[in-house]
């Protein structure tokens, strides 16, 4: 019988699996700030195909972060929103990007 993969990885690593991706800090800021449509979110990050939006949202909810909500409207409308789950993590990624953005300017400054 093979043993749970899980218990071989190393935590952070786990965590830092969870959010790679094309923008999903960025997306969690945004959702969190209130920016929970999928239009909404693609005019916020124009960079990023609708293709790989979509799947950035749909692994962030695969990984209980997100959770989606239809409404029975015409045309249809979607929302999202982070989970209760979800907003335990939302001050690691706002830490994350603080030193992102520090990361940046060191950087510039050394060219």
């Amino acid at each position: 019988m093979e043993k749970n993969l899980v218990e071989y990885n190393c935590p952070s690593d786990v965590f830092m699996k969870v959010l790679k991706g094309k923008c999903k800090t960025t997306l969690l800021v945004l959702i969190k700030k209130g920016v929970n449509r999928f239009g909404e979110m693609k005019r916020a990050l124009p960079t990023i195909s609708e293709r790989m939006l979509a799947k950035q949202l749909d692994e962030l909810e695969a990984d209980g972060i997100l959770s989606r909500t239809v409404f029975a409207e015409v045309p249809p409308r979607v929302e999202y929103a982070l989970t209760e789950y979800g907003e335990t993590l939302y001050p690691i990624v706002k830490e994350i990007r603080k030193w992102g953005r520090i990361h940046q300017e060191k950087t510039l400054q050394n060219i």
